[in-house]
């Protein structure tokens, strides 16, 4: 028992020793936000320990450089007045006063090596920090309504950026939230879709609903939204034309096809009789008996009704600033309408599986040539669905 105590001790002391050297090699390098995090880690574990002297003198000699330094940065940086100096003073006075918190419920904290309570100097950072963070909001709505004022689509998207994290600072910020609202409506690409039709073929008007049905393609986009019906107040920026030119639709076929099946089937059994009819017997004084067989046949008729559809055309991108087309891709389908089934005349007992499996069906009505196109559509919206999620707008 007493050599496992011993060996126990021997290790935590040999991680104390290691944590002690990780610290110091942390400050040696500057690193002086990790060696303080290191430090406080270990001696919220215990603080009392043998081994906590060295990490305390450590996290002493961190902290004071840490704040020397943060401090002459920030001074150097009021001289500064854009933005990005208004963040990092923000961001430096909330970070010494985050430190000071993990470093407080440790207090005090006793060097046993030096004999005496190691030195943080605590200081109130609140009124730095509301004065900061003022100075921040500020630089933050002024920089923000300089991009606005610019009147681009990727500038009033970038004010946006800026008055959302303004906004999750101080959500009633001055009016932060109509201006959010004004550069998301003006950073926002605004696209009319439209069907064109070319075929001299009437589209169902189902199917027209169900391809301008943009809630159905999965393109949730923060700064694009998609119309089917143009809005008078709205300036759009893009069109998308689903340009339909070629809509073939064949006859209605009948194909058919006879088979003869013949089969032989056992139907029973029967003795064996010898020539003055009576019954056979084997070698153990049992009745021979025999299988009956019969021969069957049937003749069997398969039809194949069959009517296809083939939509061709294109999907034309267009910058309606510009009054150009941008890109275009092709856009084709083809539905195949088929069915098979069989009728026989004979014996159904000579019908192979596959009959068997015909014979369940019968001829049913062609669709109509609206029918055959919407179907065709079910195809064509997938294709839709592909090249609209790989050809976005940004």
């Amino acid at each position: 028992m007493r050599h496992t105590i011993t060996l126990l001790s021997i290790a935590l002391l040999l991680i104390g020793c290691n944590s002690a050297k990780r610290t110091e090699k942390f400050l040696s390098q500057g690193n002086y936000e990790q060696a303080i995090e290191l430090a406080v880690k270990k001696l919220a574990k215990d603080k009392d320990s043998r081994q906590s002297a060295d990490l305390i003198l450590s996290a002493e000699r961190a902290f004071k450089k840490l704040v020397d330094d943060e401090l002459r940065r920030v001074s150097f940086l009021k001289k500064d007045d854009s933005p990005t100096a208004a963040r990092e003073i923000y961001e430096i006075y909330t970070n010494l006063d985050y430190l000071q918190s993990q470093i407080r419920p440790l207090l005090p904290l006793y060097n046993r090596k030096l004999k005496r309570n190691a030195n943080f100097d605590i200081v109130d950072y609140n009124e730095e920090i509301i004065i900061a963070k003022n100075n921040f909001l500020e630089a933050l709505y002024t920089e923000a309504l300089s991009y606005m004022e610019r009147g681009q689509k990727q500038d009033y998207r970038r004010a946006h950026t800026l008055f959302t994290e303004l906004s999750s600072l101080r959500s009633n910020y001055k009016d932060v939230a109509k201006r959010m609202e004004d550069a998301h409506y003006f950073g926002t690409d605004f696209v009319f879709v439209t069907l064109q039709n070319r075929t001299g073929i009437l589209i169902p008007r189902r199917l027209e609903r169900d391809l301008l049905d943009f809630s159905t393609y999965n393109l949730d986009d923060f700064w694009t939204v998609y119309h089917s019906e143009k809005q008078n107040d709205i300036d759009y920026d893009f069109g998308i034309v689903y340009s339909f030119k070629d809509i073939a639709i064949s006859p209605e076929r009948i194909n058919e096809r006879e088979y003869n099946r013949k089969d032989r089937i056992k139907t029973g059994w029967e003795y064996k009789l010898d020539r003055n009819g009576n019954v056979m017997k084997d070698s153990l004084g049992n009745d021979i008996k025999i299988d009956v067989f019969e021969n069957v046949t049937a003749r069997v008729t398969v039809t194949q009704q069959t009517k296809s559809v083939l939509v061709g055309g294109d999907v034309i991108y267009r910058d309606l600033n510009g009054g150009r087309d941008i890109d275009r891709f092709p856009l084709s389908s083809e539905f195949i309408f088929e069915n098979i089934f069989a009728k026989y005349r004979g014996d159904k007992r000579a019908l192979l599986k596959e009959d068997l499996d015909l014979i369940r069906f019968d001829f049913v009505p062609f669709p109509s040539n609206e029918q055959m196109v919407y179907d065709a559509g079910t195809d064509i919206k997938i294709r839709l669905t592909e090249i609209l999620q790989e050809n976005r707008f940004y």
